[in-house]
């Protein structure tokens, strides 16, 4: 049942989150944009938004201070995590504890 919950919570980043990662994206990272103009399946690493690892890394820590997730470099799933703003707010939707 918890399985269930956490899969339900995966697809279900609502707009207010994913709007909230954003703002923190541009923020953290000082974008000269806004985070209305982050689509949110653009990728974020590379072409698309245009991260670099750095970045990213810059990403983990304010999503970290945040919500309350601890997102590790060696993490495999960091390449599914940080793949849009959509699946990142999707799996602070999962894991949050704040």
């Amino acid at each position: 049942m918890a399985e269930n919950q956490s899969q339900q919570n995966l697809q279900s980043a609502d707009a207010d989150l994913i709007r909230q990662v954003g703002e923190l994206i541009v923020h953290a990272l000082n974008l000269d944009m806004t985070a209305d103009e982050i689509a949110p399946d653009e990728p974020l690493y590379g072409e698309g938004l245009g991260l670099d690892s750095i970045d990213i890394l810059e990403v983990a820590l304010v999503v970290s201070k945040n919500f309350g997730i601890q997102l590790r470099a060696d993490n495999e799933d960091n390449q599914r995590i940080f793949k849009s703003l959509r699946s990142l707010s999707d799996y602070i939707a999962a894991h949050r504890t704040q």
